[in-house]
């Protein structure tokens, strides 16, 4: 019986490794940037008599539109300008294969959120890379505007993911209005930050920013992978068309949908992250041999030496999972720490002040 050939991957392609977040089992898991308290009690029961009244023997609704609606009497804007996917991830991986490709050039600025990059690899988009700052990872904001006059899609995220470092909506509004690219921010964890950083009144008022947002985070619904993006209604147009059909279920439209309604019963625990961030930072700054960066995200990036052998000490010796970026370029030594419990910030703080005296 002749052999079978392997199947070959694309050969711009064939280097490609599954994405790995470094997920695995710990008694603390600070690694993935989740709200720690979980849905508002409040909400539990309307979110379980939601789940159970949806009819699972019938497709969900292909675009979402009752979440739509939600989401744009929320915001202030029409339907026509919501579109909901599967986490923040589709509608980013959608963007890029509707308004990128071989001829279409997205500008990034690491480090940042890698996913961008990967999907600009795998739709064919040319990337123009713009290295933050080394010390603060602030923006290179004019190198930014110098390669917007070529770029067609511009990719920022605010809080940035994982510096935590905010971009000033004044200064989106000027690039805006310098280019005819889509200035898309990422907005993932503005509701842990300062009031005034959202970009969103910008989507009305240039017509080529659009704005995504998650229910992963703020919003306590990681499992339920689901995420919008605000802006001008022929990019939602264009995303609703490539996208997968049915690819946000029924029970996550249900959940999300309640989270919607009853925002307001976040609040208490959102202004808990913050407060925790703050003593956070505070306790870490306080350890010798560990750089702090201010941050307005629910996590914390810091540097020490050894990094990666810290990181596994953390897991091995005290079961506390944090985010390894030590490898990562412009991030060398580097962790990423999500807020979690008091109590579970206490015990990775100790857990750290433990290993830097044991490691000097």
């Amino acid at each position: 019986m002749p052999a079978q050939n392997a199947m070959r991957m694309r050969d711009d392609l064939v280097d490609l490794e599954p994405y790995d977040p470094g997920a695995c089992v710990q008694e603390v898991i600070l690694s993935a940037n989740e709200n720690p308290f979980g849905v508002p009690r409040a909400l539990r029961e309307a979110m379980n008599e939601a789940v159970a009244q949806s009819a699972f023997n019938r497709y969900p609704d292909p675009l979402a539109d009752a979440l739509r609606e939600d989401i744009a009497s929320w915001h202030g804007v029409s339907r026509d300008c919501v579109i909901v996917g599967n986490g923040g991830d589709e509608i980013i991986f959608d963007l890029l294969l509707a308004f990128g490709g071989s001829q279409r050039t997205l500008i990034d600025c690491p480090p940042t959120f890698s996913i961008y990059a990967l999907y600009a690899k795998l739709t064919g988009t040319n990337v123009v890379t713009i290295v933050r700052d080394e010390t603060d990872f602030s923006i290179d904001c004019e190198s930014v505007e110098k390669a917007a006059a070529q770029a067609d899609l511009i990719m920022l995220t605010s809080p940035n993911n994982p510096t935590g470092n905010l971009v000033d909506p004044a200064w989106v509004q000027k690039l805006a209005a310098s280019t005819d690219a889509l200035v898309i921010v990422d907005e993932a964890y503005v509701e842990f930050a300062k009031e005034g950083s959202t970009c969103l009144p910008l989507v009305s008022s240039c017509g080529n920013v659009a704005v995504l947002r998650t229910f992963s985070k703020a919003f306590a619904l990681a499992g339920a992978r689901c995420g919008y993006l605000i802006g001008p209604a022929d990019v939602v147009r264009g995303i609703a068309a490539v996208r997968q059909p049915y690819s946000v279920n029924v029970l996550s439209q249900a959940v999300a949908r309640v989270a919607v309604q009853g925002r307001a019963a976040y609040q208490l625990d959102i202004e808990e992250i913050r407060r925790e961030r703050a003593r956070l930072i505070d306790r870490l700054s306080e350890i010798d041999g560990i750089e702090v960066w201010p941050s307005e995200g629910n996590f914390v990036l810091v540097r020490m030496p050894n990094a990666s052998e810290v990181y596994e000490r953390l897991r091995d010796r005290f079961s506390i999972l944090v985010r390894n970026f030590s490898r990562s370029a412009g991030l060398k030594d580097c962790l990423r720490i999500t807020v979690g419990t008091p109590g579970e910030n206490q015990r990775v703080v100790s857990a750290l002040d433990m290993l830097r005296k044991e490691m000097k």
